[in-house]
């Protein structure tokens, strides 16, 4: 459970620099990058805690 915790803490921070890089240079690509990393992450966070709400109900 660590691992994914620390999987998603680190995928919020690789997509806080793509936006950061976004900022300082102006590249649309950063952008596109880091929507694509922060959508993958709310995703991967929501069947995460899917699975963790599962777990209590049953």
């Amino acid at each position: 459970m660590l691992l994914f915790r620390a999987a998603i803490f680190f995928l919020l921070i690789a997509a806080g620099v793509c936006f950061a890089f976004y900022l300082g240079t102006g590249q649309a690509r950063y952008r596109q990058w880091g929507l694509i990393i922060l959508k993958w992450t709310v995703i991967a966070a929501l069947g995460f805690f899917g699975v963790l709400i599962l777990e209590r109900l049953v």
